[in-house]
């Protein structure tokens, strides 16, 4: 299954985003590793499942299902990533370089959704 996936460019940008937030969310306080850090590392992973699900479906009915579900995770995880950034857990350059790696994916997202509509 990794192997089809590594071909497809929204999942090598994903896995550099899941890969950076696991090294940023070590400077988290650790009465935060059950709450906010949670959450993050959970928003992601459920991302990361909807890319699998929609790479693994045919019906397009059902993939817009999955990269409209991807869109919502990825918009709230923008916002939790800002709750970080406002109570000081990360400095401004982890917020931005954070915040440049979203938008990738993001704009991949947009890509993708586009090319299934005109399908």
């Amino acid at each position: 299954m990794i192997k089809d996936l590594e071909g497809l460019e929204i999942y090598k940008k994903y896995t550099d985003l899941y890969y950076y937030e696991y090294m940023i969310i070590e400077k988290f306080p650790k009465f935060e590793r059950d709450g906010l850090c949670f959450d993050i590392r959970n928003t992601t992973y459920k991302g990361l499942e909807e890319i699998i699900k929609a790479e693994k479906t045919f019906n397009k009915t059902e993939r817009l299902k999955h990269l409209n579900n991807l869109d919502v995770h990825m918009k709230i995880l923008k916002m939790l990533v800002r709750i970080s950034y406002k109570k000081k857990y990360i400095n401004s350059k982890n917020y931005k370089s954070w915040s440049i790696k979203i938008t990738n994916v993001t704009n991949l997202l947009g890509g993708w959704i586009k090319s299934c509509l005109k399908q």
